[in-house]
């Protein structure tokens, strides 16, 4: 009877290992908003509810302490991993918002950001967060709660691997972060550009008008509006990504299961 409750214990704490780590990892419950004993009552949760359909073989369990923490780093990558494929898109919406801030002028108006503890652009920040209530409001959570799921028979507890394809996935991922973030950004990038161009020329033309005072509330108004009308194709993108993301969470656990 001991012995079957140990493994048992054992099999609960290798899935509570990997659940709580990439559940503290993911972006939003990564915010400080959000009381340690909360997160980790849902992990506890999310073991429990894996406990019986996902049980690990308690053999894997290491006796040494070193043995304990190697697995720990193991199950740390695999959170970092599996949250950095939905941190890059949510990062990409950020980074749309600072190029376009930049533009209107608000480079110097920041806020504080509590996921981070740095300042942050304002408009990067509206954009994160609506980016976030679309992921959850199109199931963007049971999408990784599945995908969570199928880590533990991709990935073997303790036995993630980092391989070339791995890191060449994750690069490209990288990168496509960059790509997201100029479409998104592009419309109000280049109206806010051609705005300034018009009114370089009026500057030239018309020497008499004092350009700053009118530009800058001008330049506010341009930047706002077509800000607003990429939210609206935020939809369209945080859609699709989402349909991209299933698939690519189940490429990084079969990369990291070697």
């Amino acid at each position: 009877m001991t012995k079957v409750i140990t493994e048992d214990f054992a099999s609960l704490f290798l899935i509570l290992l990997r659940t709580s780590i990439v559940l503290f990892m993911f972006p939003v419950f990564q915010s400080n908003n959000w009381p340690a004993p909360v997160k980790a009552g849902l992990s506890l949760v999310l073991a429990v509810f894996f406990f019986k359909t996902l049980r690990t073989s308690p053999g894997v369990l290491p006796d040494s302490g070193f043995g304990v923490g190697i697995m720990v780093v193991s199950e740390l990558l695999v959170g970092l991993v599996l949250a950095l494929t939905v941190r890059f898109f949510l990062a990409a919406i950020q980074l749309a918002g600072q190029l376009v801030g930049f533009q209107m002028g608000f480079g110097i108006v920041n806020v504080f950001d509590p996921v981070s503890g740095d300042q942050a652009s304002v408009l990067g920040q509206f954009g994160y967060w609506t980016a976030v209530v679309l992921f959850l409001l199109l199931d963007g959570h049971h999408v990784f709660v599945r995908a969570l799921a199928e880590s533990f028979t991709r990935i073997p507890v303790g036995g993630m691997h980092l391989t070339p394809p791995l890191a060449e996935k994750l690069i490209r991922t990288a990168g496509d972060m960059f790509t997201i973030a100029v479409k998104l950004g592009a419309p109000a990038v280049a109206a806010l550009l051609l705005t300034s161009a018009a009114f370089g020329i009026v500057a030239r033309t018309v020497p008499q008008i004092n350009i700053l005072v009118v530009a800058f509330p001008l330049q506010i108004l341009v930047g706002l509006v077509f800000f607003s009308l990429t939210l609206q194709v935020l939809l369209v993108f945080t859609r699709r990504y989402l349909v991209v993301w299933e698939g690519m969470l189940r490429t990084m656990s079969r990369l990291m299961g070697g």
